[in-house]
């Protein structure tokens, strides 16, 4: 073996471990929208309750990630990216098991509210945490294992619904999500500090040590530590920082876009409610949920495609071609609804459509909005940045899970699904004009760009 070769290795295996540990905050998200999918219409059934009750049980939970969102940034900023994820670990436990003992639907709401807590906390630091601390040649992979955390929850939430299904038992599919919290708990006490939030914090050596362990490299690092140095000489922070500087009101802008963008594709609609979808397409309950199952391991294959390719091909080639996608899959749902699902061969043809716009998503918007909202922040303003980012995906999460059902009801089941499409059309365009290419570009170089005044798509490659 190679002994100067050695360190780096070792350094690399460090980085990926620690990059996926983080990345199972994505599962907390993934468990509880699965789970919620599945549970709901036992629960509208053992509370009596009608559909828009249903919507307000589905959407607390995004009504508390918007208000975690906003904390955390403060929290990330002030006690560490590393103690964050540990806040948001403990909520999240205590919030699965208060939805198990619900006694109401307002309490189901209030538990689900501190759920949300957890997990617009989670959202919000362990993107910025993955940012962080992966070199940029794998930055975009090792973000997308967030969004392949989300899409496995999801699978397993869905799994779990099936296996208690048959009972009815919807207090253990939301109550059982509490134990992966609470491994995932135990080992966020592993994770080091963020590098560049000790070089905020005037704690140099402390981040030279971090990222000794993490690039295996002096030379490496000394250049990583230069460079962090360098952006902290900027003496402005936040919101002065948005108030003074029009450069970090447009990298705060598009980081509101993107989420708006990622939210409107309709995927968490999906995601939220798809026994109800599969239900408008003549399924039984049993199927529904079989389907649904179905739903989540697709959305886990395909995420693969974004990791596999997106510091190949680059951000903006996988966007253009997920929304494309999707707006063809829903698309021909909405078609095949508006002309009826009559026999076998409608329905599968209908799923398969279905299906086609999830593989869309999950190569695409699903991982990569993420990594790019991650990635155009300053580092003076990033906690902001991402804040303000964070807090739009949820403000939009909340609309997309409040409004579904009584879309369904009002503009009929076609209509809904060719608004949705009509969307991922406009997306395409919105990419094309704002969205910057950042592939094999370090946090640094963007930055400088950004602050230079160049053209938001022109502030990467």
């Amino acid at each position: 073996m190679n002994t100067s070769e050695s360190p780096q290795a070792v350094a690399r295996t460090t980085v990926i471990f620690t990059c996926i540990l983080a990345a199972l905050a994505g599962l907390m998200f993934g468990l509880d929208i699965g789970v919620i999918s599945g549970a709901t219409q036992f629960i509208q059934k053992d509370f009596n309750i009608d559909d828009h009750t249903v919507e307000w049980i589905v959407s607390a939970m995004m009504l508390g990630a918007a208000i975690g969102a906003l904390g955390a940034a403060w929290m990330s900023s002030a006690l560490g990216r590393k103690k964050s994820l540990i806040a948001g670990a403990v909520l999240f436990v205590l919030g699965s098991l208060l939805c198990a003992f619900a006694w109401s639907p307002i309490t189901l709401i209030l538990a689900r509210i501190v759920l949300g807590l957890a997990i617009g906390i989670a959202t919000f630091t362990a993107p910025l945490y993955l940012a962080e601390v992966a070199p940029e040649k794998i930055r975009g992979s090792m973000i997308s294992l967030y969004q392949l955390m989300i899409t496995t929850g999801i699978l397993v939430a869905f799994l779990s619904d099936l296996a208690f299904s048959a009972a009815g038992a919807w207090r253990w599919m939301l109550g059982i999500i509490a134990i992966p919290g609470v491994l995932f708990l135990f080992g966020v006490f592993f994770l080091p500090d963020s590098p560049r939030w000790l070089m905020m914090r005037g704690r140099k050596p402390d981040a030279i040590k971090v990222l000794k362990r993490l690039r295996g490299d002096d030379g490496i690092v000394d250049h990583e530590i230069a460079d962090i140095e360098e952006q902290l000489k900027q003496p402005q922070l936040g919101w002065h920082l948005f108030q003074q500087n029009k450069n970090f009101r447009r990298s705060v802008g598009l980081g509101v876009l993107l989420q708006l963008m990622q939210q409107f594709t309709g995927m968490n609609v999906v995601m939220y409610y798809a026994p109800k979808i599969f239900q408008t397409m003549g399924y039984d309950t049993h199927a529904q949920l079989w389907f649904t199952a179905i739903v989540g391991l697709t959305n886990v294959l395909a995420t693969f495609i974004a990791i596999g390719f997106v510091d190949r091909l680059g951000r903006k080639p996988m966007l253009y071609a997920g929304f494309v996608v999707m707006a063809l899959g829903l698309g021909v749902v909405g078609a095949m609804m508006h002309m009826g699902i009559n026999g076998k061969g409608e329905q599968y043809f209908t799923v398969g459509m279905l299906l086609l716009f999830i593989v869309g998503f999950a190569m695409s918007a699903g991982p990569l909005i993420w990594t790019l909202c991650s990635e155009v922040q300053p580092l003076k303003g990033r906690d902001f940045g991402i804040g303000a980012s964070t807090f739009t995906n949820w403000v939009g999460n909340y609309i997309v899970g409040l409004t579904f059902l009584s879309l369904l009801n009002g503009i009929g089941n076609a209509n809904t699904f060719w608004l949705y499409a009509a969307l991922n059309v406009i997306f395409i365009g919105l990419t094309f004009w704002l969205v910057p290419e950042t592939k094999g570009v370090t946090l640094e170089q963007i930055e400088t760009r950004l602050m230079a005044g160049k053209p938001l798509r022109a502030i990467g490659r």
